[in-house]
């Protein structure tokens, strides 16, 4: 059965909602708030618990979540909704131990905390380069390639010229307005998204008899042509925890090499922590974060399982088991469990909620997007083109970090021709199993440089090479040999390839922390004085600090726009210390905190945990 396209109706709503997202970005530009570094790169630290918290959220929802978790449900039942649930507790780690670091070290971006933890300038480079690379390569591929997906079956657009106008206008808002911008356009497309998906899930469950219907038909959600155990669906799809050897995400790891994957994109990456720099305190930052932690328990409701229920009522499309069907259906040999999503939106809404949903999904996408330009610019601008132009002013690199976000626009309409061959089955687990790769050697030297004084540089900078040579060692064959799939074993040998990937990444953090220890005990330790305020054991220290990066820092004649952004903590509000000559930090009382705030923060934080641990529960 083929769906219904877009009609008027949801092309105008479509149209009114690129209307208010460049309203948005009209506003913003006439806003001081976007005009100085402090406020383009940080939104002037005055943000509260709403901006913050829906921020983080709709940061972290892009579209590869609406296209990649409900294919992945589609295909493997709930257990993807895990990757989701673990980041309920890790976004409570991020508010409660580092997130107190950062802002008390005067950070704005996360290579500049290990500048200053560590000194000398080769781990922020490599950091700042690893992280651009990363963002061009896994963040902004998945997102483009499933909005264009997405774009393509409802609309039928072609992909340069749809992608090319997404881009376009979520550059508009970036450009001008800064993280201002993103962080007001992103409290208005959280509300789109949970509405519209919410609507979604309703007709989905709806449609094949609620959640107790669900579990009755998706075990017998057979294509026509399936054959073998391929095409049949797992007969533990409604387990949370499966087997740690035969499940296809084993319970160790997905509770030990998820959390060290959550660890690190909750905790260390810059498009999430940069959200909470923003905000106007500490104790503002931890309620965004609880906010946060309690939308994500909607996906598994709004993605996951409607996913599932599209493989009952389409299963010759989303449940295809053999290349030539698949082919045939979606135009992929590789199966169609990523079109579950769109076909349920053209098949089920009427017109003007089918619209609805395309906003939903292109506010997704345009949010994700816009949150990785910005954090981007402040990389490449504080990061990398500020020491190679040491002497550039506060209006010099306000002008380079606008001019890297139309250059990203470009690297990634470049990304298109690529995206159109890689074709994965199934996006989410692709851009899990490439984080398990890489990221763990980053995580494990950011948890070290907090919680470990002993961790000196060359611990953590060879440490951060070694990682990266074992996940490559790993990367590459599976690539290039192909792991294989259900009935088609791949050429990499199982030495190489055969670990599940969340348990290499697990493997991988441990051998990475090995090393960074193990190096570090050869060199002599950095003397306390360096690390006032740059480790959790002496956070709320009120001795002066002297950076270790301040004689490579630029000089100090760029003005009051950088002076609030590169000043320590008492820069800005809810922050612990000040800045003064000769790279020497002393401690300043941070601002009061109201007492019962602070206490209804921390009493929601102790109720998410207990939410969370019996979802877990429950759906173990």
């Amino acid at each position: 059965m083929a769906a219904p396209g877009a009609g008027p109706w949801d092309l105008g709503v479509v149209a009114g909602y690129f209307l208010l997202v460049m309203a948005v970005g009209i506003w913003s530009l006439r806003r001081r708030g976007g005009r100085s570094l402090s406020g383009y790169f940080l939104a002037g630290r005055s943000m509260t618990w709403a901006p913050v918290g829906a921020s983080l959220f709709a940061s972290n929802i892009g579209s590869g979540h609406f296209v990649g978790l409900a294919g992945t449900g589609a295909a493997g039942g709930i257990a993807v909704g895990g990757f989701e649930w673990s980041g309920m507790f890790i976004v409570l780690l991020l508010g409660w131990v580092f997130v107190p670091i950062y802002m008390r070290a005067g950070v704005s971006t996360m290579p500049e905390y290990l500048g200053r933890r560590f000194g000398g300038g080769r781990i922020r480079l490599y950091l700042a380069g690893l992280s651009l690379m990363l963002y061009v390569c896994t963040k902004i591929s998945v997102d483009m390639y499933s909005g264009a997906l997405f774009i393509r079956e409802a609309l039928g657009w072609d992909l340069y010229g749809s992608v090319g106008a997404l881009l376009a206008v979520t550059a508009l808002y970036t450009v001008t307005g800064g993280l201002t911008a993103l962080m007001f356009a992103d409290l208005l497309q959280t509300l789109i998204i949970l509405v519209g998906a919410s609507v979604l899930a309703g007709y989905a469950l709806g449609a094949v008899g609620g959640y107790q219907g669900l579990q009755e038909r998706y075990p017998l959600a057979l294509a026509p042509n399936a054959s073998g155990p391929c095409g049949r669906p797992r007969p533990d799809a409604f387990h949370l925890l499966r087997h740690p050897s035969g499940g296809d995400l084993p319970w160790p790891g997905l509770v030990l090499g998820l959390g060290i994957i959550s660890g690190w994109y909750w905790c260390t990456d810059q498009v999430i922590v940069q959200r909470c720099l923003a905000g106007r305190s500490l104790t503002h930052v931890r309620a965004g974060c609880v906010v946060c932690g309690y939308l994500k328990v909607l996906p598994m409701f709004l993605m996951v399982l409607p996913g599932m229920a599209a493989r009952v009522l389409f299963p010759e499309v989303v449940g295809c088991a053999d290349p030539q069907g698949c082919s045939r259906a979606c135009g992929s040999a590789l199966g169609c469990s990523n079109v579950a999503y769109p076909r349920l939106v053209l098949s089920l809404l009427p017109p003007g909620l089918r619209g609805l949903m395309l906003a939903v999904v292109l506010a997704a996408l345009m949010s994700s997007l816009a949150s990785i330009f910005a954090s981007s610019a402040a990389l490449f601008t504080l990061d990398v083109y500020r020491r190679l132009r040491p002497r550039a002013g506060p209006r010099h690199l306000l002008v380079a970090g606008r001019l890297w976000v139309v250059a990203m626009v470009g690297l990634s309409l470049a990304w298109l021709p690529v995206l159109r061959a890689a074709r994965g089955a199934q996006l989410f687990d692709y851009l899990q199993a490439l984080s398990s790769y890489l990221a763990p050697p980053v995580a494990a030297v950011f948890c070290l440089a907090v919680l470990v004084p002993r961790v000196n540089e060359p611990g953590a900078f060879w440490g951060l090479l070694g990682g990266l040579g074992l996940g490559l060692a790993r990367l590459i064959p599976e690539f290039l040999l192909g792991s294989g799939s259900c009935g088609a074993p791949g050429r990499c040998p199982a030495l190489l390839c055969g670990m599940h990937y969340l348990h290499f990444a697990a493997l991988l953090f441990l051998l990475t922390a090995a090393i960074v220890i193990a190096v570090s005990c050869c060199h002599p330790p950095i003397p306390e004085v360096h690390l006032h305020r740059l480790v959790f054991s002496l956070r709320n220290s009120r001795e002066p600090r002297i950076d270790l990066d301040a004689p490579k820092e630029p000089p100090q004649n760029l003005g009051v726009e950088l002076g609030d952004l590169e000043a320590a903590p008492g820069a800005g509000p809810g922050a612990g210390g000040v800045a003064s000559e000769g790279g020497v930090a002393s401690a300043e009382a941070p601002p009061p905190e109201d007492p019962k705030w602070s206490r209804l923060v921390n009493i929601n934080a102790l109720v998410l945990m207990g939410v969370a641990s019996f979802l877990w529960g429950y759906f173990a």
